[in-house]
């Protein structure tokens, strides 16, 4: 994820995934949801720096799950 601009519904329903991948209250699905609603640039850069510190599988498993 290098400097990919993403907009609100690609963070919902990556949120969504991070849901069935991590759980509803993990950090990270929760930053996404609160970036996802709010739209503000400190949010979504809180959700981008959780999201780069999960596990690389989880990552992975995530954005397969918004291809599908």
């Amino acid at each position: 994820m290098n400097d990919i601009t993403i907009n609100r519904e690609s963070m919902r329903k990556l949120a969504k995934a991070l849901t069935f991948i991590n759980g509803a209250d993990h950090p990270t699905t929760l930053a996404l949801e609160a970036a996802a609603e709010s739209g503000s640039k400190q949010e979504i850069a809180k959700a981008r720096k959780l999201f780069l510190g999960l596990k690389a599988g989880d990552r992975q498993a995530a954005m397969s799950m918004l291809t599908d």
